[in-house]
């Protein structure tokens, strides 16, 4: 039976079920179909029963809900809880993502040559780049921020992924049709492969993309902006002390250039007070591909 006790933070459900959090929260203000615990400092804390009835609203919405109509469904109350039905039919591809997670972090650098070679024989490019690195990527990133693997093993990890998604990067043909797209870490930012899965997802569909990369002073971004003439930009921000000059850089950016698409996105911006969330919602793209197709529908149109 689920635990009522709250015990996930609002960025542990967002890594776990790929929800954005304002997506999260609006669900919460509009329906109120879950009410999460509040801990002393004020911060929502989620069971594990309201981890599976996410899980289910989103697998609706995911099937072609609209998020109004899985609620209902919901609410009705003829549902089985889906909890033990995905761990039993969980996807290939997370269990290759887990052995090549550990063989990277066995240093075991071959293994993990052979199980990616693996996935890529099974798979679509796209399934292996955003289901098996970006749940990867996902994960390396939260245990090094919860000191559970040291630097060594985050920068052996992240050195291997960077080659490897480098390579499928720029083998990828362009439409020259599409918008021109300019891509860099948020100020001070080290942590970039959260952002290159995006833009991996920007080639795939056909868009140029420019992408910068982390430590690339301000002035140089509105430098290459202006050079190449770009219509869109999307920047990341993975360090909670680093959001603030993340958020300032994106203003600045939509006065000198007022007709930029801009996006953004990164754990940083997770636990943000809620009304600055609601100002930075509209530049989210999300987590999951799903997201990312709905975010440059709403944008490109």
């Amino acid at each position: 039976m689920a635990s009522n006790e709250g015990k996930y933070n609002i960025k542990a459900i967002s890594t776990m079920l790929g929800i954005q959090p304002g997506t999260l929260r609006a669900w919460e203000r509009r329906y109120q179909i879950i009410e999460p615990i509040r801990n002393s400092a004020g911060h929502r804390l989620y069971s594990d029963e309201h981890v599976a009835i996410l899980r289910w609203l989103i697998d609706k919405v995911n099937k072609g809900f609209t998020i109004g109509q899985a609620v209902g469904l919901f609410e009705k109350g003829n549902i089985g809880m889906p909890q033990q039905e995905s761990s039993e039919h969980q996807d290939y591809s997370i269990q290759l993502s887990d052995e090549i997670l550990q063989a990277l972090l066995s240093f075991e650098e071959t293994k993990a040559h052979q199980l990616l070679n693996q996935a890529f024989s099974m798979f679509s490019i796209d399934k292996v780049t955003i289901d098996i690195l970006g749940t990867l990527l996902v994960k390396v990133g939260y245990m090094w921020e919860n000191n559970e693997i040291s630097t060594a093993h985050e920068h052996f990890v992240t050195s291997f992924l960077r080659t490897k998604i480098g390579n499928i990067f720029h083998g990828l043909p362009v439409d020259g049709f599409l918008p021109k797209v300019v891509a860099v870490c948020g100020p001070d930012e080290t942590h970039e492969l959260g952002l290159l899965i995006f833009t991996l997802f920007l080639r795939r569909k056909g868009f140029e993309v420019i992408y910068l990369g982390a430590g690339i002073p301000n002035a140089d971004v509105e430098m290459v902006l202006r050079e190449v003439n770009a219509k869109m930009f999307f920047t990341s921000c993975t360090i909670s002390a680093n959001a603030r000059a993340t958020m300032e850089l994106i203003e600045h950016l939509k006065e000198v250039f007022p007709h930029l698409i801009i996006g953004t996105g990164g754990y940083a911006f997770d636990e943000l007070e809620d009304e600055k969330q609601e100002v930075l919602e509209p530049l989210l793209v999300g987590k999951t591909k799903t997201e990312w197709e709905n975010w440059l529908k709403n944008n490109l149109k």
